[in-house]
């Protein structure tokens, strides 16, 4: 049966991709939504301006809520149903509520998601509520709500999904596996968003695994960026109330801090702060450029590896990648906003399209 269900949805998920690397068990259900398996795309002009000729972008997005998280989640929620729970809850600044929800409902399992009140993008919040998970908007930031989640799951039979569950970072991990395969090697610097820092850390520990079992032949340096409101980890204490546009990292006291720092020195890289001015000028970017929409928390891997050949950084033979963690329609308000282009509205006449695209004599 499970090779039939291979066949027909054509990704076999990452439960049974990666089997073997993964702590699941004969009684863990092999559940899959297609997540993993996600493109490498390699830069056409990005790359070029910052003297690398080999960076690619890791499109996360593809993934089937939108996101890097539904990587983590699907072993997470797999081990739930072994365990035999029936509630799985989660404390989300969108992208995880989304995540939960959908396989909440795949799996028939009772969803809770707690997030701060109007720091959610509507697109996220969109899909929690499609997926019909039970939503509970908390008068406070993600830091509060996740220790309220901490709390209920410690007080009752409810399976906590967050990334401080470590199926969620074994599930993440696979994502370095990909980059790997995809390159036949790991590559020299690897860009990424930092928020919760569960992804950093995932990243980490799955390259770590791939050299040991020399699979690759090095491992990279772990460049993580977060947003210069809610830059707890660059600053070296929690913010009380991070702000910031890019709402997925907006997050002032990180569950992972201290697996992301030792990502970043073990691997002799860095974790730094973006601006939103650079983080939405990269995120137009990739967008113009690249043909890539991701949304803005995204762009801050493009955006701290363009801050970082500013300083100085040389990529001349290097080759980098950069993590786009999740799609620019999560944050569609955003996206109408900051866009490169707007509408402009005609007459139904050929006259019209031609006045408007100023054509001029260029007719045959």
């Amino acid at each position: 049966m499970e090779h039939a269900e291979d066949a027909m949805q054509g990704n076999p998920g990452v439960l049974r991709h990666y089997r073997d690397l993964l702590p699941i068990t004969g009684d863990t259900p092999r559940i899959s939504l297609g997540e993993g398996n996600t493109p490498l795309v390699h830069s056409r002009h990005i790359g070029k301006s910052v003297g690398c000729d080999e960076l690619y972008f890791k499109l996360e997005g593809c993934n089937p809520t939108g996101s890097f998280k539904d990587r983590g989640m699907v072993v997470a929620v797999a081990k739930a149903m072994e365990a035999k729970s029936s509630t799985i809850v989660c404390a989300s600044t969108g992208n995880t509520s989304a995540s939960a929800a959908a396989y909440g409902a795949y799996c028939g399992l009772n969803t809770v998601v707690l997030v701060p009140k109007g720091n959610v993008a509507s697109g996220k919040l969109a899909q929690a509520v499609a997926y019909g998970a039970k939503i509970l908007m908390v008068n406070g930031n993600f830091d509060q709500a996740l220790n309220l989640v901490r709390e209920l799951s410690n007080s009752y039979p409810i399976t906590l999904v967050n990334s401080v569950n470590p199926h969620r970072i074994q599930g993440q991990k696979t994502a370095a596996f990909e980059v790997s395969d995809a390159l036949g090697d790991a590559p020299d610097f690897l860009f990424i968003p930092v928020g919760n820092a569960g992804n950093i850390t995932a990243y980490w520990l799955g390259f770590c695994e791939y050299f040991a079992m020399e699979k690759v032949s090095r491992r990279p340096r772990m460049m993580g960026f977060q947003a210069e409101g809610a830059a707890p980890i660059v600053k070296g204490h929690p913010i009380e109330n991070p702000q910031t546009v890019a709402t997925a990292i907006r997050i002032g006291n990180p569950a992972s801090w201290r697996s992301a720092v030792k990502a970043r020195d073990e691997s002799g890289g860095r974790i730094d702060a973006v601006t939103d001015d650079e983080i939405l000028a990269a995120y137009k970017l990739l967008a113009s450029k690249e043909g890539i929409f991701g949304e803005p928390a995204s762009a801050a891997s493009v955006a701290g590896l363009l801050k970082s050949v500013q300083a100085g950084l040389d990529m001349k033979g290097k080759r980098a990648v950069c993590v786009i963690t999740g799609n620019g329609l999560k944050d569609p308000e955003l996206a109408a906003k900051h866009a490169n282009s707007h509408p402009v509205e005609i007459e139904a006449n050929l006259a019209s399209v031609e006045k408007a695209l100023e054509l001029g004599t260029m007719r045959r």
